[in-house]
């Protein structure tokens, strides 16, 4: 299928072959990441075994038993099973109507319910697609974003990528009221006529009990942050995609889906805007042309073979880097800003501990890393303080210290299975690069079970500070130091005794090249036993990025131009390398991930 758009009348009705005995749907429950439990709806086909899976996710408001007229127009035969369930605070699932601590929150249940039906349904993820609506749309393609998994398929019903809020200075306003008042709510203006023109569809809705009219602030403000992120990184995005837009749409912005849908990496992509339709088009009166398109789209994908591995040094995050490393011209605006602050930071800057200590081991080093994961502002004067401390706030910082916890979470829990695998003897740990080895250190002080942990880095000093570190921490006999390359594929494939656990942290974004990436982990491959475990972190969107290329520096001065790869093509990376990821944690801005993979 090749990428097209398409613009598809009121006036078209096509065959759906809809079958008089759909199934009903079993309603059940699965526990999220979180131990929450949501409510679930499957429409499992009787005759056969499903050999396919489709997740729908709802729009804002809804439940999943709104999806019931649009399985029965589906009919993708027999070997296809449909799941559908209540989001957190919707529906009859738990939680406060309309509220969820983050954007993200709703983003992990997905991800958590994908894996649910996989392992429940023995439906692999490559054979499964989403089909998502409004809000929830919105939900699936950060999902895919920042988790990247293998479905087949992503088709994006109008979604809420810039919502029509009307009122002026709404966003500021609703920025204000959450910072007075966190936990505040806000009601729905959108009435069911604005939604359909269908007058049964209507009345449904209003009369709907299971319907909250209700969202909170800071889920509203999470959706529109996230969705400026996917409209600028939508490149990022490779999965099969269709896009169905509303032509009369009253609640969502048509332009950024436009953009979100032309900047898509997808070589199997569509765009059909259906005139007349409103918002809620798998209710609208003519809902059978909706439903037959995205027939149509599954079947297709479904008839393909699943997505290949992708490591081709073209990709899109090479094409950003690449733009990032051209030097700007002299006389151009943006380049005069940067000058600006590069020489307020080259001068009243260090008075900052954090920032002088950039300029002197580089703003990418372990050092400075170690000085933001202590998060004490530092400086000359209460001025170097007071700019130390805005330094270590900035939001690329934050979330490196969000990572950092999400670190220490999975290596625990990579030693707790490592130590079942391995009863009698003591885990072994692999750092590659560890740098000062700060975080490793005091996660394992906090460890019970025996661990021996290796803290590997080129630099010398790096590593005699990890052994401070280790005595002071009081882990200094269960941690030992040795240089070693990273990139050394030979090197690394000779550590021994083979390590349980090997980690990478923060290494393979400071790179732009696939190569020595995929030398080091074949390397780490070649070292470790089947069943072993990989943690590997990873950059795929950062807010200032150009701002980093064009004012920070690398300890040898060059310019600190970073490779965001797509979590998609680190994933690609780690799995031409023999690894298979198996669970992730990312930060509520999508910027640091961290993934725990086995070793197959």
């Amino acid at each position: 299928m090749n990428a097209t758009t398409t613009t598809t009348s009121n006036r078209i009705l096509i065959e759906t072959g809809m079958s008089e005995d759909a199934p009903r749907p079993e309603v059940s429950h699965f526990e999220s990441f979180d131990g929450a439990r949501l409510l679930y709806r499957a429409w499992i086909p009787s005759a056969a075994h499903a050999t396919k899976a489709v997740i729908l996710l709802h729009r804002g408001h809804e439940h999943s038993g709104r999806w019931q007229d649009f399985v029965d127009h589906l009919d993708l035969g027999d070997d296809v099973a449909i799941f559908a369930y209540d989001a957190r605070g919707h529906g009859q699932s738990p939680g406060e109507r309309g509220w969820a601590p983050s954007f993200q929150t709703f983003v992990r249940d997905a991800d958590a319910f994908v894996r649910f039906v996989s392992r429940e349904h023995g439906i692999a993820v490559q054979d499964t697609a989403v089909v998502a609506h409004s809000v929830g749309a919105v939900v699936a393609a950060t999902w895919v974003h920042d988790y990247a998994p293998p479905i087949r398929a992503l088709v994006l019903a109008t979604p809420a990528l810039d919502v029509k809020l009307y009122v002026p200075f709404a966003i500021a306003g609703l920025r204000l009221l959450n910072r007075v008042k966190p936990k505040s709510f806000i009601s729905s203006y959108v009435k069911p006529s604005m939604l359909t023109h269908d007058p049964e569809q209507q009345r449904g809705y209003r009369e709907d009990a299971l319907i909250s009219k209700q969202i909170a602030t800071n889920v509203l403000l999470d959706l529109h942050d996230t969705s400026k992120r996917l409209v600028k990184d939508a490149g990022a995005i490779r999965t099969p995609t269709l896009v169905l837009s509303a032509g009369s749409d009253w609640v969502v912005k048509n332009a950024a889906v436009r953009r979100f849908y032309e900047r898509l990496s997808s070589h199997h992509k569509a765009l059909h805007v259906l005139d007349g339709f409103s918002h809620a088009i798998f209710h609208e009166a003519k809902r059978e042309v909706p439903a037959a398109l995205v027939r149509k789209f599954l079947v297709d994908e479904f008839a393909g073979a699943p997505r290949d591995v992708c490591v081709d040094e073209r990709a899109y995050s090479k094409q950003v880097f690449t733009k990032l490393a051209k030097p700007q011209a002299a006389l151009c605006p943006k380049q005069l800003m940067f000058r600006v602050n590069r020489a307020f930071l080259k001068t009243v800057g260090r008075l900052s501990y954090g920032i002088s200590l950039g300029w002197a081991t580089g703003f990418s080093s372990g050092r400075s890393l170690d000085h933001v994961y202590g998060n004490v502002a530092r400086g000359i004067t209460p001025l170097g303080k007071l700019i130390d401390r805005v330094f270590l706030n900035a939001i690329g910082w934050r979330m490196i210290r969000v990572r950092k916890q999400h670190m220490q979470s999975i290596v625990r829990r990579a030693i707790a299975e490592q130590a079942v695998r391995h009863p009698g003897r003591p885990v072994r740990v692999l750092d590659v690069a560890a740098g000062p080895g700060r975080y490793l250190i005091e996660t394992i002080r906090e460890i019970d079970s025996p661990v021996n942990v290796v803290l590997r880095d080129r630099n010398v000093d790096a590593l005699e500070h990890a052994k401070r570190l280790a005595v002071e921490a009081g882990v200094g006999d269960r941690v030992s130091v040795e240089a070693g390359d990273a990139f050394d594929r030979a090197s690394l494939a000779r550590v021994s005794p083979a390590p349980d656990v090997a980690i990478v942290s923060g290494l393979y974004e400071l790179f732009p090249s696939n190569g020595p990436v995929l030398a080091s982990l074949r390397g780490l491959a070649d070292a470790m036993r089947p069943g072993a475990t990989l943690i590997y972190t990873n950059q795929p969107w950062h807010p200032q990025l150009e701002f980093i290329a064009r004012v920070l520096v690398h300890g040898d001065g060059s310019p600190w131009v970073m490779r965001c790869r797509s979590q998609e093509e680190m994933d690609d990376l780690v799995r031409s390398a023999r690894f298979e990821k198996v669970d992730q944690l990312i930060d509520e801005n999508g910027m640091f991930s961290v993934s725990i993979a086995g070793k197959v």
